[in-house]
């Protein structure tokens, strides 16, 4: 009733070969679990650079604001404050004289 030496080799390397297979799917399985963490990890520190950046660039941008913001002079502003102010108009302050307007008619659009 014994197996001849041959189908008990035979039977041996394949329970080997499947073993084998076994462990090459869990090692398969296990190295695609590894990528699949090391990928989300790369994601979140990748958005957490991102807003580092973000926020740095803000307060680079309100210390550039804030050195280059003007301040009225208003020493200057009080002093001269009981002069008048330098005429910006070409006609002056008292306007156009309406009448200098008319051009000698009275008529609505030359009727």
């Amino acid at each position: 009733m014994g197996m001849d030496p041959v189908t008990i080799a035979m039977i041996g390397m394949a329970a080997a070969a499947a073993a084998g297979a076994g462990a090459t799917t869990y090692s398969a399985v296990s190295a695609n679990d590894a990528q699949n963490k090391a990928r989300e990890q790369q994601k979140k520190q990748q958005a957490a650079a991102l807003g580092r950046a973000a926020s740095e660039q803000r307060m680079s941008q309100q210390a550039q604001a804030a050195a280059n913001r003007k301040e009225a002079d208003v020493a200057s502003l009080m002093a001269n404050a009981g002069t008048p102010a330098p005429n910006t108009m070409l006609t002056g302050t008292g306007g156009v004289n309406p009448n200098t307007l008319a051009l000698g008619k009275s008529t609505l659009l030359g009727q």
